[in-house]
């Protein structure tokens, strides 16, 4: 099973304090729109998301169908195919995805302690 790029999307409090401060770390911005509150940003294959306002918590994120430079991939593991190991092994889903649609589709589960994981895919 490949679950594609991983990310951690950080609810942050402000979002321009954290852009600053991740790119004394070397990071720069990816992707998203700082005026829509939220950005990704990237040091070599390393991605965190800044996200004011959206959520309450950190998300692990992974996305199916995408290396760390949101290119496709050619092999990959559908989301619903993961959504169904998932399912096997009695995970319970918090959000799911369609398993009768195709493209993109997303869901969350939580870990043991509560940490929410995101699969996203967007091809």
């Amino acid at each position: 099973m490949k679950l594609g790029a991983f990310s951690v999307s950080l609810a942050v409090k402000d979002i321009h304090k954290s852009k600053a401060f991740y790119e004394k770390l070397g990071f720069t911005a990816f992707a998203g729109e700082i005026e829509k509150n939220y950005l990704i940003m990237k040091n070599g294959n390393a991605l965190v998301g800044l996200f004011q306002g959206m959520f309450d918590k950190n998300i692990l994120t992974f996305n199916p169908g995408w290396d760390e430079s949101a290119n496709k991939l050619e092999d990959f593991t559908d989301v619903r195919d993961i959504q169904k190991h998932i399912k096997s092994h009695q995970i319970p889903l918090i959000t799911e995805a369609d398993e009768s649609s195709s493209g993109p589709a997303s869901f969350v589960i939580l870990d043991p302690d509560g940490n929410p994981v995101l699969i996203d895919q967007h091809v």
